[in-house]
């Protein structure tokens, strides 16, 4: 989102990636401003346009961030049931983003941030933006700092060892495309017996990772289709960089591409919720409709004897926020019968982490594949 910002009687270029609002009251602040009185202005919604060294800048942001932790620390009773405590744990999620995006700072037309210390972002920046328009905008400081996070992801790339030995087998992400940091799906999808090495389909391709590992695995041609530009340009990316832009096609579409394949892939959005930024529709699926619109077009793209591989946590399910048994319905309405299903444990920090909300769900979790037909 690029609008307009009032601050102090003046107007200013606002961005904001996730589509936040500008705040309605932008105050001009300096190292004179204390972190309390900080917290303060930005919990009642007021922004905060930094315009001292870019240092203390995020030491502050630091100050606001262990004032919205402590904050979020459950008080008194605790959440009845997981779901309750999944709720609570987005709302309070929500709040604090709102609360610290509140320290603003000033990105110039060039793209330089005209600080003490400031670093250089401009590279960042143009990945994120595309080349600087000559217009000065206002930017959240915490959104700066996700840029340069994603700036390092996609110089340095992750390491996926189902694509073969290093140093062959870095996924690359770009800014707003989710890193492919959990593994455990890539693990099924290279264990899994292949129904043909002809032609694969690949929904929702986000990095890439799927529709490169089909390939290494000797799928002959693979057909990526993802909506997203971002995530279409970082696939692409990617899979110039592994040497298969020969057998993978990628095309900007909604779901399916045209005709039938002997193998589809997807790997849609685990939960079903609004997603609140460009991550989070990697995460959270309103209303299931990836989920729910590749079950039911799967049986017009298979080829005779083709299968389905649906990648999909139960964390849902062990959270209450999809019903137990709706996805085997799902799978039934849409016309498909379970061929097998192959599960694995989470390995991310959160399934050991006792001190989570949600740590009775997360320690259970299971990421499954269903290998799905046609009946």
């Amino acid at each position: 989102m690029v609008a307009d910002a009032a601050i102090e009687g003046r107007q200013e270029h606002w961005h904001s990636e996730a589509g936040v609002p500008a705040p309605r009251r932008i105050l001009e602040v300096d190292d004179t401003l204390t972190a309390d009185r900080a917290w303060q202005l930005a919990s009642e919604g007021t922004g905060l346009l930094w315009r001292s060294d870019f240092h203390n800048a995020r030491q502050l942001l630091q100050a606001l961030s262990r004032r919205a932790e402590r904050r979020s620390q459950p008080r008194g009773k605790s959440a009845a049931s997981l779901t309750e405590a999944f709720h609570a744990m987005r709302m309070a999620q929500g709040q604090r983003a709102r609360t610290l995006g509140r320290l603003l700072v000033r990105v110039e037309g060039d793209g330089h941030i005209a600080l003490p210390r400031a670093p250089d972002l401009r590279e960042a920046l143009a990945e994120a933006w595309g080349p600087p328009d000559g217009r000065p905008r206002l930017v959240a400081l915490r959104e700066l700092q996700g840029l340069v996070g994603a700036h390092e992801w996609r110089r340095k790339g992750v390491e996926i060892p189902a694509l073969g030995p290093a140093p062959d087998n870095r996924i690359h992400p770009h800014y707003g495309v989710f890193s492919p940091v959990r593994g455990e799906y890539l693990d099924l999808v290279a264990r899994a017996p292949l129904p043909g090495d002809s032609l694969a389909f690949d929904i929702g391709a986000g990095t890439g990772v799927i529709a490169a590992l089909l390939a290494r695995r000797g799928v002959a041609r693979v057909v990526a289709t993802e909506l997203h530009p971002r995530a279409l340009a970082c696939a692409r990316d990617n899979i110039e960089r592994l040497g298969l832009a020969g057998r993978v096609e990628l095309l900007q579409a909604d779901l399916f591409p045209p005709g039938r394949a002997p193998l589809v892939v997807c790997n849609p959005p685990w939960l079903p919720g609004r997603p609140a930024s460009a991550l989070e529709h990697a995460v959270y699926d309103e209303d299931s409709r990836m989920l729910r619109g590749f079950l039911a077009g799967l049986p017009g793209h298979l080829a005779p004897g083709g299968e389905g591989w649906l990648l999909m946590s139960d964390l849902a399910e062990l959270l209450g926020l999809r019903a137990e048994g709706a996805l085997a319905q799902w799978i039934a309405e849409a016309g498909l019968e379970v061929a097998g299903r192959d599960g694995i444990a989470p390995r991310h920090p959160k399934a050991a982490d006792r001190s989570d909300p949600l740590h009775a769900a997360r320690s259970r979790e299971r990421t499954w594949l269903w290998r799905l037909r046609a009946k």
